[in-house]
């Protein structure tokens, strides 16, 4: 079975935010300090998932980890170019990333879906309310 990632999305206020800072970057890889000792799991159809504004709205599959030796290691993740948006999911704040469980994962926003055109705000008002 496989497992996710949760990173915060720093400095983006919306999901258009971090799709416009990705298109002018030309970036697919992550760059973090330690490798995932679940990578196996992680490459098992894991996803990285990006928190924005405290609030899970967007995946990104998982393509391969890879740990870079040098004075200072590293790991390089690599996504996929295909941005999947999640039902929003609220998350608090953390430092670097963490694990999330398959089974734990926000469901794929399908488009059609009822709340597809709703503001997260709304959406989690709503789900903490009950009503969703």
């Amino acid at each position: 079975m496989s497992v996710n990632l949760v990173k915060l999305c720093v400095g983006a206020d919306t999901v258009e935010d971090l799709l416009s800072w990705e298109a002018g970057h030309a970036t697919r890889t992550i760059h973090t300090r330690q490798t995932p000792k679940r990578a196996e799991e992680l490459l098992d159809g894991g996803s990285l998932f990006w928190v924005i504004k405290g609030v899970i709205l967007v995946r990104r599959p998982i393509v391969s980890i890879e740990t870079v030796e040098g004075a200072i290691p590293q790991c390089l993740i690599t996504v996929s170019t295909q941005h999947i948006l999640t039902e929003p999911h609220p998350r608090r704040a953390f430092q670097g990333w963490r694990y999330l469980e398959a089974k734990d994962s926000p469901k794929d926003l399908v488009m059609g879906d009822n709340g597809a055109e709703l503001p997260p705000e709304l959406v989690n008002a709503l789900r903490e309310a009950g009503a969703w």
